[in-house]
């Protein structure tokens, strides 16, 4: 099986797709604990192999290519030429024996029992790859819908897919921290143990490392057409709070509350009204009464429009916040083109953010949240 593995990772990078020589690792190892029941086989080796959603059709294709289905269309018919050979131990042709007449149909009932048995399986794969390919469709369907043209319906299968996705979230914040840890490979220890084995590197040695944890503090809009977006947001960061110190989780309309997930829906832990009007510089007065939490190694994560009803900015506050904490990360579910258009006050805040992205639809906030954390 290994051997399969490395193959099936040659053929990835030959697709253009990037896998180094510690996820190959990894994904020898995922495969040892996971086992190689085909479907679980799938998601280890995707698990540690696939780092853009992009990448995961070709994943795919080369998976079903490299581990077909056993005993498929191909090896029934191969089965089928034995059985008409005369590989079953019956004599064929001329010869036989009086009475062999008599025996002809019980031979033909018994062979249409395997006809009809080829046909099931050959049904039921059909329908597997159908459903295979019909899942996938509707994978890049809501990876590409933008975000404001959800229906609650949209919104329903998304969740599933965010939860998914957060998992493979958490796995990648995981393969990093545990190559964070090791450090890089030191050639010249890597080379002098080699030594006394003819120069092959049986143990790489590497430059010890031991990264701290961030913390993660997160503001959500749950106003309006931001909502979905914001929903979204929080259950991708739900599963991987392992993978930081402290994790604070907040949703915001004109009050900062504390939020948690619970089974893909947001459940605040106190009073939020949904219902009123937006007013961010409130929300930055309450992040700031609560600046304990923001210490030097915190990553402060902001999804909103910066619709602020013509309420006072508090840009300053921010700016306060900036200093504080590692960097300021603005992603907005709104176009580049209605940016500081009406009410919005985001070339105020933009200045004391580290980076401030456009997430127009449920690939872009992916992709988004994978470059800031």
């Amino acid at each position: 099986m290994r051997e399969r593995i490395l193959e099936f990772v040659q053929a990835l990078r030959a697709r253009g797709v990037e896998v180094s020589v510690a996820e190959t690792m990894d994904a020898v190892a995922a495969v040892a604990a996971a086992g190689v029941e085909r479907e679980v086989l799938r998601e280890a080796l995707a698990a540690a192999l696939v780092k853009d959603e992009r990448d995961r059709p070709a994943f795919d294709v080369l998976f079903d290519a490299m581990f077909p289905l056993v005993g498929g269309v191909a090896g029934e018919k191969g089965r089928r030429r034995r059985r008409l050979a005369g590989g079953d131990g019956m004599p064929t042709g001329a010869g036989r024996g009086e009475g062999q007449g008599e025996r002809a149909p019980a031979r033909e009932e018994t062979g249409n029992r395997p006809r009809a048995a080829r046909s099931g399986e050959q049904r039921r794969a059909r329908e597997e790859e159908n459903d295979r390919r019909g899942r996938t469709v509707r994978i890049r369907r809501l990876l590409a819908l933008p975000l404001a043209e959800f229906t609650s319906r949209d919104v329903e299968e998304a969740r599933a897919l965010v939860r998914e996705l957060g998992a493979r979230f958490r796995g990648r914040l995981a393969r990093r921290e545990r190559n964070a840890r090791r450090g890089r490979l030191d050639f010249r220890r890597t080379i002098r143990a080699s030594l006394p084995t003819g120069g092959v590197s049986v143990r790489p040695r590497w430059r010890r490392r031991r990264p701290g944890r961030p913390d993660l503090v997160a503001l959500c809009d749950l106003s309006g057409s931001v909502a979905a977006a914001s929903d979204f947001c929080l259950g991708l960061l739900a599963p991987a709070r392992s993978h930081f110190r402290r994790v604070h989780l907040f949703a915001y309309v004109d009050r900062l509350v504390p939020v948690s997930i619970e089974d893909g829906h947001v459940a605040p832990e106190g009073l939020l009204d949904l219902h009123a009007r937006s007013d961010f510089g409130r929300v930055l007065v309450d992040l700031w009464e609560r600046r304990e939490i923001l210490t030097r190694s915190a990553v402060v994560l902001v999804l909103g429009d910066a619709r602020n009803n013509r309420r006072p900015p508090r840009a300053d506050l921010l700016r306060a916040v900036a200093e504080r904490v590692q960097r300021v990360v603005w992603l907005v579910p709104e176009p580049r083109l209605r940016w500081d258009t009406g009410d919005s006050v985001l070339g105020l805040y933009a200045p004391a953010s580290t980076a401030v992205l456009e997430c127009l639809n449920l690939e872009a906030l992916v992709h988004a949240i994978r470059r800031t954390l």
